[in-house]
């Protein structure tokens, strides 16, 4: 994955290491959803299905098509690879400098109260980290601009990048308070402890997402008022899944004020449960590739990957705290004293912590990233499945929207072994096309595996 921010996943594990990685939805990509294409009119309408498309039978690319998206990939993974490292090199500057014992010496001259303390260290370090890593992010966009993927201005670009900032600020702050109370209650056990407190924090923030924090990048519209034949469409699959997805738990994204990719996903659970399309979605995709799209969203849903994948993440997470407790004690042994580290309750420790911490979910992202790419493949067999009678040749279907939006996302058409188990959350485009144009068990009068 990118050092973006979108889906819920990338949520929750970016949250411990919020230093790290940001969280701004509104730079929200995936390995395979970076966008490409011209800037699209929103409200518009689905595209009409052309007449006697021809056949795919695989994911091509002209030559100089290829070419460009060979190099946007190679340049998006050299950044991700530098942000990485310039990530950890601005922690271990910090330690280097002694800026942790600095900010402690200060905010204990001017309290001598714990709480009051992590309230002013903790903002404060985090505030510096942002700025120190502005730079990557900077160079992030500026490379989505040089290949048109990013039609949003600087200014607004600056706009959403402050109010991620203040988002790391209140929940970075939250949970390292958190941190800090169970290592001084529980030192050999605070990872632990600390996995278990955190764990409604994170559940709060996502299940507040869709209300509180992506209306502060986006703009959100009810599906219904702006297309209401698409929603009628969409009704017939949820009725084929069995599901109750009410109109008003639909939502179109003004994605194009300040993207051009092709996308849709979902957020939140229970009350704050919904779906959402982008504007651009609607208009560069026809309506029975809308409706692959929302089968595949919607089987996240049915199929319980949203549970699933905070469940199997939560608990590699707590793997990584415990490996990393380990790693701080044998860090502390070593360096403590010239680092001016009192021990790991200290508030000057936070940059040993994040650093050993964010070091481990990195060298992880291949987990991570495997169990993603599992549920994302179910998903689109069960959109396969779910809107197969619905719409004709569903399988051409779907192949033709991965062949379109790869083409305007840039897509990289052949990812080597290394980059697709390091880098992609989804399959890769060439697998997703090989799949839904031969996944057909009707045909061979064999049973769909989910929709019967």
């Amino acid at each position: 994955m990118t050092r973006k921010l979108h889906s819920l996943r990338l949520l929750v594990l970016s949250l411990p290491v919020l230093l790290f990685i940001g969280i701004s939805p509104a730079k929200a990509q995936t390995a395979d959803s970076a966008p490409s294409a011209p800037a699209v009119q929103t409200g518009a309408p689905a595209a009409a299905v052309p007449s006697q498309p021809e056949r795919i039978t695989g994911y091509t690319l002209s030559p100089e098509k290829y070419q460009r998206a060979k190099e946007y990939s190679a340049r998006k993974y050299f950044h991700y690879f530098a942000g990485a490292c310039w990530g950890f090199a601005v922690l271990v500057l910090l330690l280097v400098l002694r800026v942790g014992p600095k900010c402690r010496d200060w905010t204990e001259r001017l309290s001598s109260k714990r709480f009051l303390q992590g309230l002013l260290y903790a903002p404060v370090l985090l505030a510096l980290v942002s700025l120190l890593t502005l730079p990557a992010d900077a160079w992030d966009q500026q490379l989505e601009r040089s290949f048109g993927l990013s039609v949003q201005g600087w200014g607004s670009w600056m706009v959403d990048w402050l109010m991620g900032q203040m988002i790391v600020l209140v929940v970075g702050t939250v949970l390292i308070l958190i941190l800090y109370a169970v290592i001084r209650r529980s030192p050999r056990r605070w990872w632990f402890y600390f996995w278990l407190a955190s764990l409604p924090v994170l559940l709060f923030v996502i299940f507040l997402a869709p209300f509180v924090i992506e209306p502060l990048f986006f703009k959100f519209e009810p599906l219904a008022q702006k297309q209401p034949v698409l929603v009628a469409e969409i009704e017939k699959v949820v009725a084929r899944g069995g599901m109750s997805i009410p109109p008003e738990r639909m939502f179109e994204m003004n994605a194009s004020t300040k993207t051009t990719g092709l996308n849709a996903y979902v957020s939140g659970f229970g009350a704050s449960k919904r779906v959402v399309v982008w504007d651009t979605t609607i208009a560069k995709a026809t309506i029975a590739q809308i409706l692959f799209v929302f089968g595949h969203e919607m089987g996240h849903y049915v199929l319980l990957h949203i549970p699933k994948e905070l469940a199997i993440d939560a608990f590699a997470l707590l793997a990584l705290f415990y490996l990393g407790y380990r790693s701080v004690l044998w860090a502390f042994d070593r360096w403590a004293l010239s680092w001016k580290i009192r021990g790991p309750e200290d508030w000057a420790s936070l940059p040993a912590v994040l650093l050993v911490i964010t070091l481990f979910v990195f060298l992880a992202s291949p987990v991570f990233n495997s169990v993603s790419r599992h549920f994302e493949h179910e998903a689109d067999r069960y959109g396969l499945e779910v809107i197969h009678g619905i719409v004709p040749d569903a399988g051409q279907v779907a192949a033709r929207y991965f062949q379109t939006s790869g083409e305007l996302n840039l897509a990289d058409p052949d990812p080597s072994p290394f980059i697709n188990v390091w880098f992609f959350d989804h399959p890769s485009r060439k697998a997703r096309v090989d799949f839904v144009v031969h996944y057909d068990p009707w045909k061979s009068g064999e049973h769909p595996v989910y929709v019967k």
